[in-house]
């Protein structure tokens, strides 16, 4: 659920020990932290997608109308300075009220005592349930046996292609049947030396790339138990094999250093690629973009041994220490009824998930085939993380890097990831 994805801010060992420590010292005051319900006050909810401004505003106003003594302000934050934010909130014992949560930094925060334990306030509600969300989703709000979050939505990741490319080279559409054979064939077939045209965008990218082809061939990139890497084996270094060969053995994508330069989503919102994958994320921008509009469409995602895509989902937490905790349990208690969930989806902001609220998101977009995203749930795998996801991500990303712009080998390149990998995950404990 980032933006694509997605640059990770990891945080160093010394900050990890300052939360504790403020989490520690915060509760020491607990007159300033506690608000009765029949004050008015404004909480604080902390958002790093533009795109989902508008529906996260209307879930606020329809809380306030049934909560009329608290106003909730969004604040909206990018990507890339919204984690930047938040430490500097969490040293500093500012955090907002209420915040969006990724799987990339919730151990981290959870584990920091940052995070409000909602657990018995799940089990005593009258309002919502747990059961009423994808279990892999709820699993993600879950460190050490306490729930700290409750599920907002998920996204998955499918084929977007440019329909006109397909038209003049007449070649049919993508659907359920293509396996990576047929990607191959036919991005070939759409690249064009002459125009500058590739045929499929294949950047070193995880959650928009690989990550979706490992589990395909039967890989991993994190065992079951998240004690070892799955990067040295076989099944992982053929899938990452097959999305090198794309750029540096067909020359049906462009190169690393091209990605470099332009974004793949920017190259195929200008028709420089004909084929790329794109997470659910991105339809707010691509229907936006007047050439995506008026050429392209998305299908499930190809297939390699098996079916598979990754899918991450996005939480709401709230501040351990806040100002209000009160007033910010009520909020989430609110964004995890079905109602919230609607307005979500009706506004296009994401795929809502609440169990069986997909189709007013989809029926927002309608020049789209946008229901293959929530399709693709019931054979998609959760985005591997683990206690230390920060660090040996930064590994994994600086690593394979290399490996697309051809200074190491698939070999080389997994082998020692495999090993930083290994060495991190026998920190955790």
């Amino acid at each position: 659920m980032k933006k694509s994805l997605k640059k990770i801010i990891a945080v160093s060992l010394t900050s990890i020990a300052m939360l504790t420590s403020l989490a520690g010292c915060s509760s020491s005051k607990p007159a300033e932290t506690k608000t009765t319900s029949s004050a008015p006050v404004t909480i604080t909810y902390a958002i790093w997608d533009k795109n989902q401004e508008p529906g996260m505003r209307a879930i606020a106003d329809a809380f306030t109308a049934k909560n009329p003594n608290i106003k909730v302000k969004v604040e909206v934050t990018n990507w890339d300075n919204y984690w930047t934010k938040l430490e500097a909130g969490a040293t500093g014992g500012a955090l907002p009220d209420v915040f969006w949560m990724h799987s990339n930094n919730f151990v981290k925060y959870a584990s920091s005592g940052m995070l409000m334990d909602v657990t018995d306030k799940i089990k005593n509600s009258k309002t919502i349930s747990e059961d009423n969300f994808p279990k892999g989703l709820v699993d993600g709000t879950i460190q050490d046996g306490k729930t700290y979050g409750l599920p907002k939505d998920y996204d998955t990741i499918g084929l977007w292609y440019n329909k006109t490319m397909f038209d003049e080279a007449k070649i049919a559409y993508p659907d359920g049947t293509w396996d990576w054979k047929k990607l191959q064939e036919v991005a070939k077939k759409l690249t064009n030396p002459v125009k500058g045209v590739y045929g499929f965008a294949a950047p070193a990218d995880a959650q928009q790339g690989y990550y979706n082809f490992i589990p395909q061939n039967g890989g991993n990139v994190i065992s079951a138990d998240k004690k070892k890497s799955g990067f040295d084996s076989a099944a992982t270094k053929e899938a990452i094999q097959f999305d090198v060969d794309f750029s540096l053995k067909d020359k049906s994508s462009p190169t690393q250093a091209q990605f470099a330069e332009t974004s793949f989503a920017a190259m195929f919102q200008s028709g420089k690629v004909a084929m790329g994958l794109f997470g659910s994320w991105m339809v707010s921008e691509f229907k936006a973009n007047d050439y995506v509009m008026a050429n392209c469409n998305v299908a499930v995602i190809p297939q390699g041994k098996q079916k598979a895509t990754v899918y991450n989902g996005l939480q709401n937490s709230a501040a351990a220490k806040g100002k209000y905790p009160e007033q910010s349990w009520k909020f989430l208690e609110f964004m995890a009824t079905k109602e919230a969930n609607i307005i979500q989806a009706e506004k296009g902001a994401a795929i809502p998930a609440f169990n069986d609220t997909a189709q007013p998101w989809i029926d927002f977009s309608k020049e789209f085939n946008l229901k293959a995203y929530p399709e693709m749930l019931e054979y998609a795998v959760p985005v591997p993380t683990s206690k230390t996801a920060a660090k040996w991500k930064e590994y994994e990303n600086d690593i394979l890097k290399k490996v697309w712009a051809k200074e190491l080998t698939v070999e080389e390149g997994c082998n020692q990831l495999a090993k930083l990998m290994n060495e991190t995950l026998a920190t955790e404990k």
